[in-house]
């Protein structure tokens, strides 16, 4: 894929990159057929490679039960009362811990999966050309052993996991020749946030991720959520979650991450997944310390995995709107999904050709 001349546009709150020149290769309608094309394809073979089935998945959960997902530990999800009921509800931000409790419900065993199809809403997230308020996502889980809590058996899942990345990015190309050819490496390149760390000291978390992904074309980057040598985590993750504490080599850790890939109509990294290994017990207290959250303890999902009710697991989501964006070769997120845009947002995506739904 050539790369094009992106500009970054500063906004009263906040920036976006777009490109200079741009043209949609497909109009409105081929861009909705094209999306549900790749919609079904993706799913379908990704269950495929990971033995998942499909399952219905809940909008909103009982608040206080710690089930909603809190994503690095600080955004607040919209919260409403149900009067038959006479408690709240969380809409979903991500059904990390929710899927874990399903498979428990539901009866699989080790090896077997679920994915949903996830829609979320994130009220505290800063919208730009990559970000909005509305998330959809393939959210999955499968059951693993003890003994697959490790870095390889983690780097094998995304191996599979990006390989219907490429597979499908290449039969997206085939049968819409106006979109550019088809670019992502057969290969994906592993790296912990450590080593990325010391790879470039002098550049910030995002601006790391960008350098290697212009050098790799796709990077998994392993790791996020514990302290760096300069203190802060790559990017915050909340603790209940990944197992982002636990040693692996070397003084690394974390067997979680993120796969990123380089976007050349952008001029930057995109993120398409986070993923990984989920706490056991003794990595949810350890994290829950390190945070100072032991209180969440006495959350009902907290008691159930101590109490050996959740069954070891690994998963992740996988952006729906980042990956069709990625695959039609799209400028804006807000070209593949309808959502809510700030009105400036709207006028600068238009001086440059872009359209938001």
């Amino acid at each position: 894929m050539s790369a094009t001349s992106a500009v970054r546009v500063n906004l009263s709150n906040g920036s976006l990159v777009l490109p200079q020149g741009y043209r949609s290769p497909l109009n409105l309608r081929e861009t909705e057929i094209a999306i549900k094309y790749i919609k079904d394809t993706f799913e379908q073979r990704l269950a495929a490679a990971l033995h998942l089935t499909r399952v219905t998945a809940p909008l909103f959960v009982s608040a206080g039960t710690g089930v909603n997902d809190h994503l690095s530990g600080v955004e607040k999800p919209v919260r409403f009362a149900i009067k038959s009921l006479g408690s709240e509800a969380e809409i979903v931000q991500s059904l990390a811990k929710w899927k874990r409790l399903a498979l428990a419900l539901y009866g699989f065993r080790h090896g077997e999966g679920l994915y949903t199809d996830m829609n979320a809403i994130r009220p505290d997230e800063q919208v730009d050309h990559l970000h909005s308020i509305y998330v959809d996502q393939w959210d999955w889980e499968r059951i693993i052993r003890p003994e697959e809590r490790n870095l390889g058996f983690l780097q094998e899942i995304v191996r599979t996991i990006y390989r219907v990345i490429v597979q499908t990015e290449r039969d997206v190309c085939a049968r819409y020749p106006t979109l550019e050819a088809a670019y992502l490496p057969n290969d994906i390149y592993f790296i912990h946030s450590e080593d990325l760390e010391a790879l470039y000291p002098d550049l910030e978390p995002r601006e790391r991720e960008h350098a290697i992904c212009r050098e790799k074309g796709a990077v998994f980057v392993i790791g996020i959520g514990a302290p760096l040598r300069d203190g802060r985590p790559h990017d915050p993750r909340a603790a209940d979650y990944d197992d982002w504490s636990s040693e692996t080599y070397g003084g690394r850790r974390g067997l979680n991450g993120d796969i990123l890939v380089w976007y050349p109509l952008l001029d930057g990294a995109v993120e398409l997944s986070s993923m990984g290994i989920r706490v056991d017990a003794e990595a949810l207290r350890r994290q829950l310390a390190l945070k100072g959250e032991e209180y969440k303890l006495d959350l009902f999902y907290h008691r159930q995995l101590l109490a050996g009710a959740l069954p070891l697991t690994i998963g992740g989501g996988i952006g729906q709107s980042r990956l069709c964006m990625l695959f039609l070769r799209r400028a804006h997120v807000g070209e593949v999904q309808a959502s809510l845009w700030p009105e400036e947002m709207i006028a600068a995506c238009l001086d440059h050709g872009v359209f938001l739904l």
